[in-house]
């Protein structure tokens, strides 16, 4: 005695969809925030279970909208709770045929820029890591984070302004 819609999220192939659709940019998002993999995988599946248990009440347009802030707000109770900080990629060199003084070099290099990510405001780290590792338009990150793509610019100015006078060569 099926009586779902084809369009309500309570649909399986519906919420499969939305699914597939945005667990991927939301993981990144949330993963930028948290600087830890296993908690951003943590978040997106609470979001999504939050989406489905709240099937009903959310229209397939606000599903994404519902499922970032969900998991925003996941990572900022998160954060209220552990106080954690954002941690990046392993520090462990990857090759050991390359030049060691080279080695020694990019291993001073990546850490002056980790330092300097770590030292930008969230806002403008999250910004800066959408835009130049996800590709994320401005505005796409402007609907994320829900402020206007003005915001956005500002935010990727002074973070790469920020980021130039720490480090040389950028």
């Amino acid at each position: 005695m099926k009586t779902e819609n084809k369009h309500n999220i309570c649909n399986e192939k519906v919420f499969s969809d939305i699914f597939t659709a945005h667990s991927k940019t939301v993981f990144n998002y949330i993963y930028y925030k948290f600087g830890n993999e296993e908690k951003a995988h943590d978040a997106v599946q609470e979001a999504f279970v939050k989406l489905w248990e709240n099937c009903i009440k959310v229209s397939p347009e606000k599903a994404k909208s519902f499922v970032y802030t969900v998991a925003n707000n996941l990572y900022l109770n998160v954060i209220k709770a552990e106080k954690v900080r954002l941690k990046y990629a392993d520090k462990t060199l990857k090759s050991t045929n390359e030049n060691p003084e080279f080695l020694l070099e990019e291993n001073e290099f990546k850490e002056k820029l980790e330092k300097a990510l770590q030292d930008l405001p969230e806002n403008q780290r999250t910004t800066f890591l959408l835009n130049r590792i996800d590709g994320k338009k401005y505005k796409e990150i402007a609907e994320m984070e829900e402020v206007s793509v003005k915001a956005i610019e500002k935010r990727m100015h002074l973070a790469l302004k920020s980021l130039r006078e720490k480090i040389d060569g950028i």
